[in-house]
């Protein structure tokens, strides 16, 4: 099979390499997926850079990266039913704690985590299911129903805003979303109720006169440390924050003081590591949203297998706008 793959870290353009593989068989459990599209995430790239601390080896020997994806089942392992061979499904955590991830023309993986595409939903709209679609329904939903709560979704345009911005409308929230300019009138035809420059200084202003003076019960964030200041003075009281990315600091300071006395909850979302039941009732979500029309994930780029290396390096890119796929059809 074809597959993309390195054995150190570096650059995209100078560790990738397109390489012939033997296909995988399915062991007990598993099935083969036959790969259509390979969702590319900026964790796909940073593993492959080295940039996680405290890591200065790959893992592997040899790692074909990236963890989502979607396809056709092509055979399964004993203990599947035979009767999946010929499945259309969406892939996720296809390489978190393995060597070997969706880019390539087959995956081989435990038969739980080859979700069935749900009818009329593409395999470029499966691709993004997996690390943006799952991230969006958990840090939305992970505290419970939103119906008549207020949201704030930083980073709207981005692929999981993005998605996160149309799971809150859909489910009764009023949606406040910050973003760059570029992408206000996206966000606000994703259904944002309110669109915000990020970088406008009377944001936290506009902000509390979006919520109404009565603060956000719930926010979605992307940028911790860098928002963490500003969260302090939009929140409610009791308010929750669910983070699920600090890139801009790793190492925040959070003004205690008023995160204290508005008692906020910091809840810390890593979309690998779900507990079953959490990541079913994410799926669910997601089906759901997508069976009724009101989530449609954005695709920002499609590359063919043998670019990866820029595949890669547009996932990294601010202010992307949606997913970024290979097609490997």
């Amino acid at each position: 099979m074809r597959a993309v793959s390195y054995t150190k870290f570096g650059p995209a353009d100078k560790v990738l390499e397109l390489t012939r593989l033997d296909t995988p068989s399915p062991a007990a459990g598993e099935v083969l997926v036959r790969v259509a599209f390979s969702g590319v995430n900026p964790s796909d790239a940073k593993a492959r850079a080295g940039a996680r601390p405290g890591v200065t080896k790959p893992a592997f020997d040899r790692i074909i990266p990236h963890s989502d994806g979607s396809g056709v089942i092509d055979a399964v392992g004993d203990g599947v039913d035979p009767a999946r061979v010929g499945q259309p499904v969406w892939i996720w955590n296809g390489q978190w704690q393995r060597a070997f991830g969706t880019a390539a023309d087959h995956i081989a993986l435990p038969a739980d985590q080859a979700v069935p595409l749900p009818e009329g939903v593409s395999l470029e709209a499966g691709a993004t299911l997996g690390i943006p679609g799952l991230t969006a329904a958990q840090t939305v939903f992970g505290g419970g129903e939103v119906a008549g709560k207020t949201l704030l979704v930083s980073g709207g345009a981005g692929a999981v805003g993005h998605d996160a911005v149309q799971l809150a409308k859909w489910a009764g929230a009023t949606v406040i979303a910050t973003c760059a300019a570029s992408g206000i009138d996206r966000v606000r035809a994703a259904g944002a109720d309110h669109a915000f420059d990020y970088s406008d200084p009377d944001l936290a202003a506009k902000i509390n006169d979006a919520s109404g003076g009565q603060g956000v019960d719930r926010a979605v964030e992307v940028e911790f440390g860098a928002n963490a200041a500003l969260l302090a003075e939009v929140m409610k009281p009791l308010g929750t924050i669910a983070a699920y990315g600090s890139g801009k600091d790793m190492t925040p300071q959070i003004p205690f003081g008023a995160f204290l006395f508005k008692a906020l909850k910091i809840d810390v979302t890593l979309i690998y590591i779900l507990h079953a039941p959490e990541r079913q009732a994410a799926i669910a979500r997601l089906h759901r949203a997508l069976g009724e029309g009101a989530l449609r994930p954005s695709i920002h780029a499609i590359y063919p297998l043998d670019a990866c290396a820029a595949a890669q390096d547009t996932t990294m890119t601010p202010g992307r706008a949606g997913a970024v796929l290979l097609d490997l059809r």
